[in-house]
């Protein structure tokens, strides 16, 4: 008997628990994808669901760096610093950048925390309004290929693998890392 009424005491303080919670939870910060051209009832054309995007998105910091002010990840402003390399290669060239080995051309800062965005950071560049290369309005980028740019993710699947994002229509895939693609580092982040 003190045992169930131990555990219904429990179960209740954890409804309470949860339903505090909840009432302070907030949705996640998605951007608008940038589709303004309605195809269909209710796309994304039409709703435009998601935050609205800063109308000054990116700011120059003035050192061949742009932050950007969505997410508040710095850039590398030349979008290609190095060409196009294998995935081996590309994270090799950025642990370069922080020892103060290599850098990349306009680039006059001495950070040391440079790396491979995550796949999820490299697509939040994605304008799916935009292709050729699929960049938001505004961006202060040079260099930008429409093309492969790798990410730091492994494919779980295929650990062979990591995950690129095409920037010329905007879309994310993977490669084998022993190809080449284009390397854009950032830093910052959480």
């Amino acid at each position: 008997m003190v045992t169930k009424l131990y555990l219904g005491v429990l179960i209740g303080f954890f409804i309470l628990v949860g339903a505090v919670f909840s009432s302070w939870a907030v949705d996640a910060p998605i951007p608008q994808s940038g589709q303004t051209i309605v195809y269909g009832t209710r796309d994304d054309g039409a709703l435009h669901k998601g935050i609205l995007l800063p109308s000054s998105r990116f700011s120059d910091l003035g050192d061949g760096t742009v932050k950007d002010l969505l997410t508040n990840l710095i850039w590398m402003k030349n979008a290609n610093c190095w060409n196009s390399m294998t995935w081996f290669n590309a994270m090799g060239k950025v642990n370069s950048l922080n020892k103060g080995n290599v850098t990349c051309t306009g680039y006059s800062g001495h950070a040391t925390d440079w790396r491979l965005p995550s796949v999820n950071e490299l697509e939040s560049l994605v304008d799916l309004g935009h292709f050729n290369p699929a960049l938001p309005t505004g961006h202060l980028f040079v260099g930008a290929q429409a093309d492969n740019y790798w990410s730091s993710t492994s494919n779980a699947s295929f650990t062979s693998d990591a995950w690129v994002v095409y920037f010329n229509y905007g879309y994310v895939g993977f490669n084998e890392k022993p190809t080449t693609n284009y390397v854009w580092p950032v830093r910052g982040g959480q």
